[in-house]
């Protein structure tokens, strides 16, 4: 059964999510060099205002799917780590809506929906048991981090400032990653990672442009 105070902050913590507030306990990570993006051409600016909007919808997934699955966590110490991971999700979070702003871009429109939807499969996962919840959360950051590697191989050269931000969360998704599988994390079974890349497919394509 869970806590008002749980429902409480959980909602809390959606409403922060979705109202563009969220505030990173980590300095964004900046190039050595100039990351203005008066340094982009029209065209490299709209893509990198197009790929951080994607990486921002994954963040607010993120947040979701920590949260769902924290409240659903059946032991303490798994509770704690996936808070934990969440904390660090909302750095990502604020680091790309502040890198959104700098392009002069805009979040995706169907923040809501993704946010509503991420929460759910959380709630399903965690309602799995520990041992499959933690192996969502490492399939989920092995996806997350193989396509930030994409991005990073997508995004302008001449766009240091974005391409500082989404290398350090490859860094952290892979370091969630592996945290999850230390402490126990069951292996997803191949149709359930095939229905995630699907899943994940369709948000990138949408959020790309919406």
């Amino acid at each position: 059964m869970l806590s008002s105070d749980a429902l409480f902050a959980s909602a809390d913590l959606a409403l922060r999510t979705l109202s563009g507030s969220a505030h990173a306990a980590r300095p964004m990570p900046r190039p050595a060099g100039p990351a203005d993006a008066e340094a982009l051409t029209p065209e490299q600016q709209r893509l990198s205002g197009a790929l951080m909007r994607v990486n921002h919808v994954g963040e607010v997934c993120a947040q979701a799917l920590y949260a769902a699955q924290a409240l659903t966590a059946r032991t303490p110490e798994l509770r704690a780590q996936m808070q934990a991971a969440g904390r660090e999700e909302t750095d990502h979070l604020a680091w790309t809506e502040r890198r959104l702003a700098e392009l002069g871009d805009r979040p995706s429109l169907l923040n809501p929906l993704w946010y509503a939807g991420a929460f759910a499969i959380g709630l399903v996962a965690g309602r799995a048991g520990d041992r499959i919840s933690l192996g969502f959360v490492v399939e989920t950051e092995r996806q997350v981090e193989a396509h930030l590697a994409s991005h990073l191989q997508r995004l302008p050269e001449a766009d240091l400032g974005s391409r500082a931000v989404v290398a350090q969360m490859k860094d952290d998704e892979a370091r969630h990653a592996d945290a999850a599988l230390q402490a126990g994390a069951a292996a997803m079974p191949a149709p359930a990672r095939w229905l995630m890349r699907a899943a994940a497919r369709v948000m990138t394509a949408t959020a790309h442009v919406i």
